[in-house]
Formats: C-alpha cells, sequence, structure tokens
C-alpha cells in the first residue's frame, strides 16, 4: 500500500510512496505523532535526480527489515530539499558543524521538538567502506534514546545553541564598501587556485560556478585585466569540449567528477542551464569569440525542448540515472536496474553499426575507445563504454581517418543528428517535472540576456524573447498570490505550493529586470518593483542589513539563517545586490535614491577580505559593476528599423556588463517608459532617424545615429577606469 507521500506533490517524495517505510511529509502530522509516543524523528532529505538518493531507497528504504526498525523506533520524514531549502538549510547547517562535511541524501535524527542530535549523509544498509551502517545506527539510536534521552536532548539543546550563536556572530559592524584592492585581491585568490592545464580552480571534482565567471569577467572589463579575462574562457574552452558537456542533445551535466571535464555526474539541473548560458555568453562579447555564443544558444536550445512545461514555465531537472538499452540487469541478476549516464554513454559497436565506414571520423572526433574512455571510473559504471567529449581537432580527425577536411566536416555535420535520433529511442531518464519560481527566474534571466544581445532583425532560434516572456506570464498566472502580495515557489500538476523564499523573490525579479531590458514592456519592471518590494517587507533585516532566507513565520524551522555563499546558486543576498545596481538605474530619482541606500547596505555587509571573492563572487561581481559605475544606453527608434538594428548591434559587440539598455520606440511607448523613468521622457530622434542615448546616473551625452560614432563613444566606457574611492 502506498505510505502518506503518495498525495504529495513532490516528485522526490512520490519516489518513495511505494516505500515500505511508514514515510510522513514534513509537517504537524508527524510532529505531533514524535510527541504523543515519545519517538525521535528520522529526517531524509534529497531530491528527485540524486543518484546516491536512489541508491539508499533501494539499499535500505526498499527493504523491509530495515523499514521495519525505521517504522518501530522512528517517526520517518521525508522532505524535498528543492522544495523546502529552509528546512534543509537549517539541518545541513548541523551536520556541516559536526561532521565537517554534508551532501544529500541527508539523514538526520531529531528530537520531537525538531532538535538534531545526530546526522550524516549517505549510510550503506550495512558497514562497508568505512562508512558505518544503517542498521546498526538506527539500532544504536534507538538504544540511547531508551537509555539515555536526557543527554541526547541536551546535545541537541547544546549544538541548536551553538547554531545560533553562529548566525548572531556573523552580523557585521558596520563595514566600508568593496574597493579596488578587495576586488584586485579577489582575481589573485582565483589565480592562485587556476588550474592552468584544465580550466577551473581547485582539483577534482569540479563544479561550475558561474558566479565567479561573472565576477572575473567584470574585473577584467573595470580594470583591464587580461589574466581575469583568460581564466574565464579557458575555463569555459574546456567545459564546452568536455564530458560534462552533453554533445548530443545540448545542456551540461551537474558536475565533473574528474579534474579534467571528463567524466561527469549526470543529472542536468535548470539552474545550471540557466547561470551557464550567461556566462558563455558574457564570454562571447568580452572574447569576440562567437562559438561561446553558439554554446549559450545550444543550451537554451536544450532547455527550451526537454525542460519547458506546456504552458511556458520551466521544469526543474533531468536524472543522472536510467534504464540502460539492453535492460541491464545488475549483476547479481534480478530486475534490470537504472544505471547512472547510462542514457549518454556508447560502446564503440553502437558507433561502428550506426555509422558505418564514417565510423572512424566520429570516433576520433569523440574519444571513442574500444575498451571505453573514462578515466576516473572506480566502481566500474562505465566499463566499455565511452563518454563523448571533443578529444580531437576537425584537422587531426582528417589526418587520422586519412580523409578529406572536407569530408569530415561533412561528416561531422551529420553526426550528432543522427546521435540524437539513435539515442532517442532509448529509456530516458527521469524529469523532476515540478516549476520552481526562483530557478525559473534564473531561466528568464538567461533567455532574456539572449534576446538583449541578439541582434534586432535577427534571432538565435528558437526565439528568446518569446520563451522568456513565456515563462514570466507562467510565473504571474500561476505562482502570484496578488490578493495576499506573495510568491508561491513551486507548482506542480495544477497545484502552486509553498510560499516563496528570499531567493526565489531575487531571482524572479532579476529575471523581470532582465525581460524588461530585452523587449521592453513596463509591466515586468513594474512587477519587478512589486516582488523586490514584497522581499524586502518580507525578507530585510531593517536592523543589520541583508536578507534572511525566510520570512520567520514558519515555527517548525528553528532557525532563521542569511545564506551569503554563492554555491551552485547564488544567494539571494547577491542577486538582490545586482537587482538594486539595476533597479536604482531604471526609477526615477526619488525611487533610484532608495535603491541604491539598500545596495550599499547591502554591500557593507560584506567582510574586507580577498578571500570572500571565492565565498561570495556574485556579490562581488555587483560590487565590481559599483565601482565600474553603471551607463544607462537608451536607444529610441521603432524596432523593425534598420538604424535601430544597426545601433543595437553596436551595443552587443561591445562589453559593458553592468549597462541597462532599452530599446524605446517613439510615441506611445517612450511615454509608457517615461511615466516609470521620467528622465527618458525628452529624449528625441535626431533628424527623424534611430538614435542612441548614452547617459550616466541619468545624465545623457550628445546622442548619435551614426553607428560608428555610437561605437567609439562605447569604446571609451570599456576603457579602465581609476580607482573611485
Amino acid at each position: 500500500m502506498p505510505n502518506r507521500l503518495a498525495d504529495e506533490p513532490s516528485p522526490y517524495l512520490l519516489q518513495h510512496c511505494d516505500n515500505p517505510v511508514d514515510w510522513y511529509p514534513w509537517g504537524d502530522e508527524a510532529f505531533a505523532r514524535a510527541r504523543s509516543e515519545d519517538l525521535p524523528i528520522f529526517l531524509s532529505i534529497g531530491y528527485s535526480t540524486c543518484h546516491w538518493c536512489h541508491v539508499m531507497e533501494h539499499e535500505s528504504f526498499e527493504n523491509d527489515d530495515i523499514a521495519g526498525v525505521l517504522n518501530g523506533s522512528f517517526v520517518p520524514v521525508k522532505v524535498d530539499r528543492e522544495e523546502r531549502p529552509d528546512v534543509d538549510r537549517v539541518y545541513m547547517a548541523f551536520v556541516q558543524a559536526t561532521t565537517g562535511s554534508g551532501g544529500w541524501p541527508m539523514s538526520v535524527w531529531l528530537t520531537p521538538e525538531l532538535k538534531p542530535f545526530y546526522g550524516g549523509t549517505y549510510f550503506p544498509p550495512s558497514a562497508r567502506g568505512g562508512r558505518p551502517g544503517f542498521v546498526e545506527i538506527l539500532t544504536e539510536i534507538a538504544r540511547r534514546w531508551r537509555e539515555s534521552r536526557a543527554e541526547l536532548a541536551a546535545s541537541a539543546d547544546g549544538v541548536m545553541e551553538r547554531l545560533r550563536e553562529v548566525q548572531q556572530n556573523r552580523r557585521p559592524s558596520g563595514g566600508s564598501m568593496p574597493d579596488d584592492g578587495r576586488l584586485a585581491g579577489g582575481v589573485r585568490e582565483y589565480a592562485r587556485v587556476f588550474d592552468a592545464r584544465a580550466g577551473g580552480f581547485g582539483g577534482a571534482p569540479k563544479f561550475p560556478r558561474p558566479a565567479e565567471l561573472l565576477f572575473l569577467l567584470r574585473e577584467h572589463a573595470r580594470t583591464g585585466d587580461v589574466e581575469a579575462q583568460h581564466m574565464v574562457l579557458e575555463t569555459l574552452r574546456a567545459m564546452a569540449i568536455g564530458g560534462m558537456r552533453d554533445h548530443v542533445g545540448g545542456g551540461f551535466h551537474r558536475y565533473s567528477v574528474d579534474a579534467g571535464w571528463r567524466v561527469p555526474h549526470f543529472e542536468k539541473m535548470l539552474y545550471d542551464q540557466a547561470q551557464l548560458a550567461i556566462a558563455f555568453l558574457e564570454a562571447a562579447q568580452a572574447s569576440g569569440e562567437p562559438s561561446f555564443a553558439e554554446v549559450a544558444h545550444d543550451t537554451l536550445a536544450y532547455v527550451r525542448r526537454d525542460l519547458r512545461h506546456p504552458g511556458g514555465g520551466f521544469f526543474s531537472a533531468e536524472d543522472a540515472d536510467s534504464l540502460p538499452p539492453d535492460g541491464g540487469a545488475p549483476p547479481t541478476g534480478g530486475a534490470a536496474a537504472k544505471r547512472e549516464g547510462a542514457f549518454y554513454v556508447w560502446a564503440q559497436p553502437e558507433i561502428e553499426a550506426l555509422f558505418g565506414e564514417d565510423a572512424d571520423v566520429v570516433r576520433f572526433r569523440y574519444g571513442i575507445e574500444p575498451d571505453g574512455n573514462a578515466p576516473q571510473d572506480p566502481h566500474g559504471e562505465f566499463t566499455g563504454k565511452n563518454l563523448l567529449y571533443v578529444a580531437r581537432g576537425v584537422d587531426d580527425a582528417a589526418r587520422l581517418s586519412g580523409r578529406s577536411l572536407e569530408s569530415v566536416m561533412a561528416v561531422l555535420d551529420g553526426a550528432r543528428p543522427r546521435l540524437f535520433a539513435a539515442r532517442g529511442g532509448r529509456p530516458r531518464p527521469s524529469l523532476d517535472d515540478k516549476v520552481l519560481a526562483g530557478w525559473n527566474g534564473l531561466m528568464i534571466a538567461a533567455f532574456a540576456r539572449a534576446a538583449r544581445l541578439t541582434p534586432l532583425g535577427g534571432t538565435a532560434p528558437p526565439d528568446p524573447l518569446e520563451t522568456a516572456g513565456g515563462a514570466a506570464r507562467f510565473l504571474r498566472d500561476h505562482l502570484w498570490d496578488a490578493e495576499r502580495g506573495v510568491l508561491r515557489r513551486r507548482f506542480r500538476d495544477g497545484r502552486a505550493g509553498i510560499d516563496g523564499y528570499a531567493e526565489d523573490y531575487a531571482c524572479v525579479v532579476w529575471g523581470l529586470l532582465e525581460l524588461f531590458q530585452a523587449g521592453g514592456d513596463p509591466a515586468w519592471l513594474d512587477w519587478a518593483k512589486q516582488l523586490h518590494a514584497a522581499q524586502s517587507r518580507l525578507f530585510r533585516d531593517g536592523a543589520d542589513g541583508g536578507w534572511f532566507s525566510t520570512s520567520g513565520d514558519d515555527s517548525s524551522v528553528l532557525l532563521r539563517l542569511k545564506e551569503d555563499y554563492d554555491g551552485a546558486e547564488p544567494s539571494a543576498a547577491s542577486v538582490t545586490a545586482w537587482n538594486l545596481l539595476s533597479l536604482a538605474h531604471l526609477s526615477g530619482a526619488a525611487e533610484a535614491a532608495a535603491y541604491r541606500d539598500q545596495l550599499e547596505q547591502t554591500l557593507r555587509r560584506v567582510p574586507a577580505s580577498a578571500q570572500l571573492a571565492r565565498v561570495v563572487p556574485m556579490m562581488m561581481a555587483a560590487a565590481s559593476a559599483w565601482r565600474a559605475g553603471v551607463p544607462q544606453v537608451i536607444l529610441l527608434g521603432p524596432r523593425g528599423a534598420p538604424g535601430t538594428a544597426a545601433l543595437h548591434r553596436v551595443f552587443t559587440e561591445c562589453f559593458l556588463p553592468g549597462a541597462v539598455s532599452l530599446v524605446v520606440e517613439p510615441g506611445a511607448h517612450q511615454a509608457a517608459v517615461a511615466a516609470r523613468l521620467p528622465w527618458i521622457e525628452s529624449m528625441r530622434m535626431l533628424d527623424g532617424r534611430p538614435t542612441a542615448h548614452l547617459c550616466r546616473d541619468h545624465a545623457c551625452e550628445h546622442p548619435e545615429t551614426d553607428p560608428e560614432a555610437f561605437r567609439a563613444r562605447l569604446a571609451a566606457l570599456t576603457r579602465p577606469r581609476p580607482d573611485r574611492s
């Protein structure tokens, strides 16, 4: 019989609804039972595309004997960390403080008052590889709960008090704005750990953290630092040709197991696609190399094809695991089992059968070997299999295959669609089809940025502006509770739920500001300001500055944390700093002053340490843009006019990462925009021709109608600026 999770909308919880474990969702029913029966809570936190979550489920939660121990001595509770990051953060802080590391699945034991007293991550069913066994841990904790409950409760009280003290001690004491020295020191910190051979920072495993690249690009733009740009371009080149990129279907996997970007952890997350697309687009602008933009557009095409809700929003992720094409029974026999990466890897005979006499070209290009090509495969998951990566250039593939360059290029041009069609016959990884507000905000920002950087009259198919606008309308229609003035976090299967967190508001505002600048619809600016006002009301710390992750209304969340670290997803505080920087230049004078005050208070919270660039790179990117100054670029003219397109093309070819920009059409559109941005009202086209107005702090220079003269004006802005302190 299904357990209580069968009625939950979360795909992760539904994965466990047929477990013999008597799971509860996080909520009052579970807490009441723990209190009434005086039982500890076993809290398991994960997400639907988590490989090791699947492993622990198959090994332990589907085991009747283990389920019997869990059900008899504990109240088992399941949480989807993507739906409830507030719960996840509290207990992750505990696990990291007590074990020195963290991850998912996360396993935590709580008192009936929800205070943690023991925790860890993945546990095998019985002791192996230096890890204690799950059954042994359950048995020992149950014994200690019976025999020394007061000791466990005292331990839980002590840990919670220490966590509260840590949070209190993080309060700033009136810091200064980040100066040139701290920003330059941040670049040096990245240079110190840069992998000059393989790109990226540090060793294996390598996680994409695009906020780092955005910071370095802004410092390159602000100061002319060539090394900062070099680190970004080399990292993105390595990622673009490596195995972490899906060379058949587009998009990027979660991270690289090895230091060379060769062997991925195969899940695909929406937030990675969004941030990487923006990083590649900015790299294309900064370098003038169109190959970076091609990777960005390829990534966006994957998202639109495979992760788009029919109504316009975006789904969350695709799993790492899937059934092998051959049915793949596990080594011990039994039913077919899902394996990590099964959808994505290839055996050499498959390539030979698919391409015949052209197979050598494909093998040389993508590094395919008879016995497989995974350089680090400790569990033997990819024995005899190949993970596609760009192993050789076209010239080398021609030389090794004895074919002409033209012949090789013709084969490779047709290889991807043939591989895609063949792979389409395999069992697909499962799709996490919930729509999360914050992740959708990031994706709206990415599509809108692509639209902003696409010359008018041209397109990067599929149309990024239409896609971004469709997603924004989806969020407004399904996740915005206008009556309460509250953004909801999750939509799935026709149901919206869970009041949004600070990161939801911040990321959706970012997406809307990018969308307004891309398409010019003032409604998106209005909603962005409305959402930012709600974020300030619900999450801003008026006394000490910064942004709490939660509103503090849910008493089951024991700590109200400020999450400053920019991890796989940027923090709410960092994204908000970006938003405030834009809002201050997309408002009238009075509003702009209020936004600037919030921005400066947010930036002053950053401790005076260059090492912080590796902790809060997104915040440091905002600080870099603030120090560089924010130009305002207004192109006044009909969108379809060749003259407008020519001016816009010049702007897209110039790397001004902090600039706010708009194409404004004379007449009704200009009047509507000027109602929000009064300084635009007096702008005019010169001699009836599309005109570029270049401004700083709402003070504008002489307008230009000639694209080359406009280019010269922009070039002056890109020169390194002296210290503004």
